[in-house]
């Protein structure tokens, strides 16, 4: 192995260990916390942690074996399983995504009549679409055999080997990448953008708002004025962040490897087998970022955690106190002798 690949093998061993620990953390803050299964986006959130976790111990090990190996790792059968299941997983976190942006839309935009658009019946049905939808795809790849170890991404992915079937094959992958990565694109694009016009509408007249206070407010410090009105700038880009990194992590993880599977198709440019596996990892790292940007970060989750770890520490002191109470406890007899 070259020092590219050992390198290439070290980062995804990494983004596989990650990935495991913060979905499975954000499962177990599901299963902790009663107010986090109440809530309807919790629904999409589970299922986005479940495709995470499933990427992470299927695909990505097969292709850290293709890595080192250089060779389809297992037999064909499992091969094409691992495949099949990379391609429903990457459509349906795409689409997962896309039904968290149309929650929080609905949730911004709507408010008052949030809880009887967006109900539980609701977001199963929109988890449903998502999962045929997912399913759609893969099932067309494997009744036509396009499903297999490609080299140039050291994984079990698309893959049509047989010439007579390229036309084809170009036209099935540009439509799943068009009703995949672009229709999630476009759907995060337009519900985040509503949400941060009126989340800067409310902004301005939380600051109109401020500015009579202070106006009126004659005796007031002048640190305390300065804090208000740097509360104001911090409130103004606190929503531009976090749209920002919405839209930002979907991008830059899936646009590489969308934009070199469909340059992929041309016979003119040639692309290296590094920028392949790099293109492939910046996917994986998807499953890496999306426990932090839709959970573990959030307010909630954060506290569930803390909870959780707080009480496990404080199991653990009692029971080291106790301990130590009985030891003592055993001693006194032989102090007294």
């Amino acid at each position: 192995m070259s020092i590219w690949e050992l390198l290439l093998a070290f980062v995804l061993v990494l983004l596989m260990l990650v990935a495991l620990l913060a979905n499975v953390l954000v499962l177990v803050c599901f299963l902790y916390s009663a107010d986090i299964r109440k809530q309807v986006p919790g629904l999409f959130i589970l299922n986005l942690t479940f495709c995470n976790l499933l990427m992470a111990v299927s695909s990505m090990p097969l292709t850290l074996a293709g890595i080192i190996y250089k060779s389809q790792p297992g037999g064909d059968q499992v091969c094409h399983a691992v495949g099949f299941l990379e391609t429903f997983l990457t459509t349906n976190s795409m689409l997962s995504m896309a039904a968290l942006s149309i929650d929080r839309w609905i949730a911004v935009v709507f408010p008052l009549s949030y809880h009887s658009k967006m109900r539980y019946r609701d977001a199963a049905l929109i988890l449903s679409y998502t999962w045929l939808h997912s399913a759609a795809f893969p099932i067309v790849a494997a009744s036509l055999s396009w499903v297999g170890f490609h080299h140039l991404y050291a994984s079990c992915t698309l893959y049509d080997k047989r010439a007579e079937d390229r036309t084809q094959f170009v036209i099935f992958t540009g439509v799943f990448h068009a009703l995949s990565f672009l229709l999630s694109l476009v759907v995060l694009c337009f519900t985040y953008l509503k949400v941060l016009k009126v989340a800067r509408f409310h902004c301005k007249r939380i600051d109109v708002i401020t500015m009579q206070t202070l106006v009126l407010l004659v005796d007031i410090h002048p640190s305390v004025r300065e804090r208000c009105l740097e509360e104001q700038r911090r409130r103004r880009q606190r929503a531009t962040k976090k749209i920002s990194t919405f839209i930002g992590t979907f991008i830059l993880c899936f646009a590489p490897y969308v934009i070199t599977r469909l340059v992929e198709l041309s016979s003119v440019v040639h692309i290296s087998s590094h920028w392949g596996i790099i293109a492939k990892c910046l996917a994986y790292s998807k499953a890496v970022s999306d426990p932090f940007v839709y959970s573990l970060l959030r307010h909630q989750y954060k506290k569930t955690w803390k909870d959780m770890l707080n009480k496990i520490l404080k199991r653990s002191s009692i029971n080291s106190s106790a301990l130590a109470g009985e030891s003592r406890t055993r001693n006194l007899p032989q102090l007294s002798e």
